[in-house]
This record gives structure tokens, sequence and C-alpha cells, in this order.
């Protein structure tokens, strides 16, 4: 494995927004930044051994500061949303941004997905970390973030969030990469198959809010037990679809078990061959469907992103979770160590 790394940009503060690239043996790389702790290429090979960059991103370092999107930024202190802004911890009320209508999204305006980390190479592996203080975008309890990248000879991305707070507090971090595997100026991803090991999704208000009902997919839009095309059901007349502008939902992972890593799902593109297994320790996954893509900044190479050109798969903890006593527990203890780790795995057809 061969690590490089190279000043990329600066923000308006002055601070070094540095690039990442980790090589395997094979040639195939994946670019990571530290703003946002941000994934910004993965390059592997089709089913000819010809290779592609498999993620949307943006041509200019500076693109990823505040981006609506969040391409490919590790998204937190509590990615997805939470009603109103607003949740309780140990009787105190909480009041967050509302910066998605009327709920707060991905941490608010200055989440982590907006931050600079330390980050430093550690042998074979990036590590990025985060002090986060008591108060930050309105979270309770001085936190201390890490997020570890690796990336093997096989083909595997592996992110390990790591966490410890000084005080009870939240928390959900997830990555917010955008998957294109015929390559990420190819165009609609409508045409990718999807595979979920997920027998229900989260049924949501009309501020997509879950209401509390883990529905059956049998028979609906939502059913992606077995590989079906993403645009097979996208444009149904299904009111989930219609608030969401198309996919844009939590389905909760079969057989889920705390601190077990579990099988959530198969992405696959006919026409490269490439396919990517997904694995994670976190309960749900929201799939995006890249509904507003469409006006974000230049990509790479100049390439110009439309609405639904990448699908976004975020294991994480089920939204809304800290207002959801039933739902598996977002909650970090002083005692306790926060850890999970999500897992792409990328292979061709021919393998």
């Amino acid at each position: 494995m061969e690590i490089e790394q190279k000043t990329w940009g600066y923000t308006d503060k002055g601070d070094v927004i540095v690039l990442y690239t980790m090589t395997s043996a094979s040639g195939a790389y994946v670019e990571v930044s530290n703003i946002g702790a941000s994934i910004c290429s993965i390059v592997v090979p089709d089913r000819d051994g010809n290779m592609k960059d498999v993620t949307l991103g943006y041509q200019k370092a500076e693109s990823y500061i505040f981006d609506a999107p969040a391409m490919g930024k590790s998204v937190g202190r509590f990615a997805n949303r939470i009603a109103n802004g607003i949740f309780s911890l140990d009787g105190v009320e909480y009041r967050l941004a509302q910066n998605n209508g009327v709920n707060h999204l991905h941490g608010g305006i200055e989440g982590f997905g907006n931050r600079v980390l330390e980050s430093r190479v550690e042998v074979n592996r990036i590590v990025m970390t985060l002090d986060s203080p008591d108060g930050d975008q309105g979270y309770p309890g001085a936190l201390s973030m890490e997020v570890v990248f690796d990336w093997s000879d096989d083909h595997i991305l592996e992110i390990t969030y790591r966490a410890k707070s000084f005080a009870p507090t939240i928390i959900n971090m997830t990555n917010h990469a955008y998957f294109n595997l015929a390559g990420h100026d190819s165009g609609s991803v409508l045409d990718h198959e999807l595979q979920l090991n997920c027998k229900k999704w989260l049924v949501t208000d009309n501020t997509q809010i879950p209401t509390g009902e883990l529905a059956d997919v049998a028979e609906t839009p939502m059913d992606f037990t077995q590989s079906k095309r993403i645009g097979a059901d996208i444009n149904s007349d299904f009111d989930a679809l219609k608030i969401g502008y198309g996919y844009d939902h939590c389905w909760a992972v079969d057989g889920w078990k705390k601190d077990s890593l579990h099988h959530v799902g198969t992405l696959s593109d006919s026409k490269s061959g490439r396919v990517m297994d997904i694995i994670s320790t976190q309960p749900g996954v929201q799939i995006y469907t890249g509904n507003f893509l469409q006006g974000c900044p230049i990509g790479k190479g100049g390439y110009v992103y439309s609405n639904r050109d990448g699908v976004a798969i975020e294991c994480q903890c089920f939204p809304d979770t800290p207002n959801r006593p039933e739902f598996p527990s977002c909650r970090l203890d002083t005692d306790d160590i926060y850890e999970q780790s999500i897992i792409y795995r990328f292979s061709t057809d021919k393998e």
C-alpha cells in the first residue's frame, strides 16, 4: 500500500485542505480529504480491468465547504434528521438548528462535514480527528471523534468512526458518498441494480421524519429484497416517493445486533460489471438517489452533475432516534466508546 498526501487548497480561514491518495498493488486507489473526512475518489477496475472513478466529487477543494449535497462527507454529530431540531436527554431539552425545513439535518450548518479535521498517516491508514466542544451546534457534551480510512489490495474500503464524550450526548456518524459504478461522469444511476437485506422501512411524515412505524417492504416500491433496478419504481404513485422526489428513506437491516457486522446489501452495474457490497455495524441504511444534485459545484474533470447521477448508501442509526426510545439507541455516555464501521467491498461480476 502506498499513501501520498498533498496540499489541495485552503479555507477562508486559512486552514489547509489536504488530499490523501491510498493506492493498492493493482493501481486501484482511494482519495480522501480532511475537509469533512470526505471520500473524494474511488478508482477501481471493471470486468475488463479498466479503471474508473466510481464516486461523485468536485473539481476544487473549496467546493466541499458548505455544499448542499454533503458530497462524500462524514456527517455528524447526528446524521440525518431530528424533528423540529429538538430532543431531550436526561430531562433537559436541547434545540438545534432547523436547517432542513423545520428539521435539523446532518449536525447543522456547521456540522462535522464542514470542518477541517486534524489528519495524519499511520502506517497503511489515514486517521482524522476532531474535538467538538460542549454546546457545539447545540449538542451537549464535549466530544472527541476519530475517523479511520483503510484501503486494501482486495479493493475493500473500511471507514471506522470512534468517539468519546465527556458528558452524556447523542451521536450518529455516517459517510455521504454518492456512487455511480459506471463512472462518476456517466450520467444517471437509475439503471444500477440494488439489493438490500431489509424487509422493513421507516414510514415518514411529509417532512421525512419517521412516524415510528416499521412497515413491510413487500408489494411496495420500497422492496429491494431481490436485486432490482433503482429506477424501476422510483416514479411510482407512492406518497413517500413523492415527498422525497425519489428515494430518500431509511431501511432497517435484517437481524441487526449491536456491535456486529451485517451484510446490508449490494449495488451493481451490468454495463461495467462492477459490484459493491455494503457491510456495516449500523442498524439502518438511508438510500438517497441524489434527487437534488443539479446545481451543485462543478464535478471532477469539469463534469456537471444532474439529479440522480449518483446514489448515497448511508449506514447509520434511524432518523430522529433521540425522540424515539423504541429505536436502537444513539446515546453515548461518559464511560462508553462509540465505534461503528462501514465497509464498501468492490469486485466485478467475473469474480
